[in-house]
């Protein structure tokens, strides 16, 4: 029922949106808005290299979803990520906190209210879930003991626990602004994720192939990774700095095979070699002078041939595009079209 816009670290600028500027995608981001006045809520992504110089955002409510090493590189130690990413709590307004992730926790510590969410039964005070639903404990008139309904866990898509973690947190940012529980419902199911995002691209022989090149750190693609029984995984890319140790340590048992390339493709092979030792591994190499289709079409051929029926094999890359492709979403779009040029030869 509010005129809202999407904005900040991908597509269209804070400043852009006030200053009633057109939206990257050139829709019109403000529909539904006060014409005069632009939108009446700005929906803000902001990366930690936005927060780092960033003292004067102050947001009405805001969420840390999680803390994961990722851009080591630039930050220089996981504390200073840790705390440009929890300056999105200093500087004021409800604090929104994954209960299960302590330093989203840690991160709000001070702030003026604290609200949760968790993939458990929810404490009063917290968004969570019970028997199949989506509950609000927080934003009720009697939280010790009223609850409200949000939604069914098959309303959010594609179904995944770090994707039932983002509907809550969202859904908790939508109440904190006031927004009823029945909106919430009718967000989640018209909602449309990004392409390479768990896309499922094809099913081919009985083998799910599925695009999930968002998935640019460890922490993303342990998420990806839990969301499949039996995996072919194709991973590699540029690490930023990140372990991969306990990426492959916690999710060894869902793997049946591994497909690498990318230059820290290296360093994803030995903690294989350390904890899946049993896991067959390619590693594709030699490709400077290939194209884009050909690579693709050489990692989804490696990749097939270690699946069996039932599997999925899985664009997870645990890294950053660019040593390889323009971003993500080409390194995504090539392996999309390497499966259905796979699926077309069948």
């Amino acid at each position: 029922g509010h005129g809202a816009v999407a904005v900040g670290n991908v597509g269209t600028p804070i400043v852009a949106a006030v200053a009633g500027a057109p939206a990257a995608d050139g829709a019109d981001h403000a529909a539904g808005a006060d014409p005069a006045g632009g939108p009446d809520v700005l929906a803000v992504e902001l990366s930690s290299y936005q927060l780092h110089w960033s003292d004067t955002v102050a947001p009405y409510a805001a969420a840390v979803l999680n803390v994961a090493p990722d851009h080591l590189d630039w930050h220089g130690s996981m504390e200073s990520y840790a705390a440009d990413k929890g300056k999105i709590y200093a500087l004021g307004g409800m604090a929104i906190v994954n209960a299960d992730d302590a330093w989203s926790v840690r991160l709000a510590e001070g702030a003026a209210r604290t609200v949760g969410f968790t993939l458990g039964t929810p404490a009063p005070g917290q968004l969570g879930v019970v028997d199949g639903l989506l509950v609000d404990r927080a934003f009720v008139a009697d939280p010790a003991n009223e609850a409200v309904e949000l939604a069914e866990l098959h309303d959010v898509r594609p179904f995944a626990p770090h994707n039932v973690a983002n509907a809550l947190a969202a859904a908790a940012l939508a109440r904190a602004y006031g927004v009823p529980a029945e909106a919430v419902r009718e967000g989640l199911r018209a909602y449309r994720p990004d392409p390479h995002r768990n896309a499922q691209v094809a099913t081919v022989a009985k083998v799910d192939y599925v695009d999930d090149s968002k998935a640019t750190n460890p922490h993303a693609a342990a998420a990806s990774l839990a969301a499949y029984e039996s995996v072919v995984w194709i991973a590699g890319g540029l690490l930023k700095g990140a372990d991969v140790e306990d990426l492959v340590r916690s999710r060894a048992d869902r793997l049946r095979g591994a497909v690498l390339l990318g230059a820290d493709r290296a360093q994803i092979a030995r903690a294989l070699a350390r904890h899946a030792p049993n896991v067959p591994v390619v590693e594709v190499s030699g490709i400077e002078t290939m194209s884009m289709d050909d690579i693709m079409d050489r990692v989804v051929a490696a990749a097939t041939r270690l699946a069996a029926p039932g599997d999925t094999v899985l664009l997870a890359p645990a890294g950053a595009s660019f040593d390889m492709f323009t971003d993500y979403g080409a390194r995504g779009d090539a392996f999309a079209a390497a499966v259905l040029r796979l699926a077309e030869n069948r």
